[in-house]
């Protein structure tokens, strides 16, 4: 089973990023559910220690359908001197191919909650490598992905959530790509204008975050909006709360990528009144400009 896994991280991230002197897999213990997963380690040139980043994949995955985002990431990120760590949360769940597609109820096994708790798992095996900074790790993620994030870095509300110990000392930045602003995460809750999926109508509370965190969202996404996102920053600033946003004009979802738009009606969407159909697609400017704010952001906040 290990074998398979390790192959299929090795297929979709062949292509060691510039300056980096190991692309190795290793194993992450998921915090709360303890399972284990592969992840794919890369480390720059040099002793260290090194700041680092978890890299947290879309609903694509990481086996042969990825959209390549992580890899991307890593590329980038890699040069600049950070630790990287994919960890694969889907195929040792039953998910080689990624959830975009599957139901809701399969979902929930490898839901954006449950995926914090990969992050958090994530993060205790940077720290145990001798050459990471372990007070400067950061966590990114696109799409699902960018829900995880926010998933990982909401405050607890109380000693009753399950990942309270492990925020304790978590990390010390986030970015979060286009992620799903309309969910609960702590205080921060919403209203749909159809019940259970459609847009959001309202919302309530506030989104307390654990450390520095960065939304970066298109103007045109149709699967995760970005004025959920904008909302939810613009209250959290209000509250004192160190949330930033960027939204691209006439981007799309998945703009960082190369990829053109289109539209695929069989993608799960729950801000669409069908719950089915979303549009995806590179965008040049939005792309150049993200690779920008990353770069600025992490190196501000876990360089310094």
């Amino acid at each position: 089973m290990h074998s398979r896994l390790a192959l299929t991280l090795a297929l979709v991230l062949a292509a060691v990023p510039a300056g980096a002197t190991e692309n190795s897999e290793i194993t992450v213990t998921a915090a709360v559910t303890g399972e284990t997963l592969p992840a794919r380690l890369i480390k720059p040139d040099g002793d260290g220690p090194f700041p680092a980043v978890v890299i947290m994949h879309d609903c694509s995955g990481l086996g042969p359908r990825s959209s390549g985002g992580p890899k991307r990431w890593a590329e980038e990120l890699v040069p600049q001197g950070y630790v990287v760590l994919l960890p694969d949360s889907f195929t040792p769940r039953g998910f080689p191919n990624g959830v975009c597609l599957a139901s809701v109820a399969n979902r929930d096994r490898a839901g954006h909650f449950v995926r914090a708790g990969d992050a958090y798992g994530a993060l205790a095996a940077l720290r145990a490598l001798p050459y990471v900074d372990a007070k400067h790790v950061g966590v990114i993620g696109g799409s699902h992905g960018g829900s995880t994030t926010l998933a990982a870095m909401v405050a607890p509300r109380d000693e009753r959530d399950i990942l309270a110990d492990a925020k304790r000392d978590g990390f010390a930045a986030a970015i979060a790509l286009y992620p799903g602003c309309d969910f609960t995460y702590g205080g921060w809750s919403i209203l749909r204008q159809n019940g259970m999926r459609g847009p959001m109508s309202t919302h309530f509370g506030v989104y307390r975050s654990l450390a520095p965190l960065l939304i970066l969202s298109g103007e045109l996404d149709d699967w995760t909006p970005a004025e959920p996102c904008r909302q939810m920053v613009e209250t959290a600033r209000k509250d004192g709360q160190p949330l930033d946003i960027v939204v691209y004009p006439g981007a799309h979802h998945a703009f960082d990528s190369n990829f053109p738009v289109r539209f695929v009606a069989e993608r799960n969407n729950i801000n669409s009144a069908t719950g089915k159909g979303a549009t995806t697609g590179g965008n040049a400017e939005a792309w150049a400009d993200a690779k920008k704010q990353v770069e600025r952001f992490f190196a501000e906040k876990l360089k310094n």
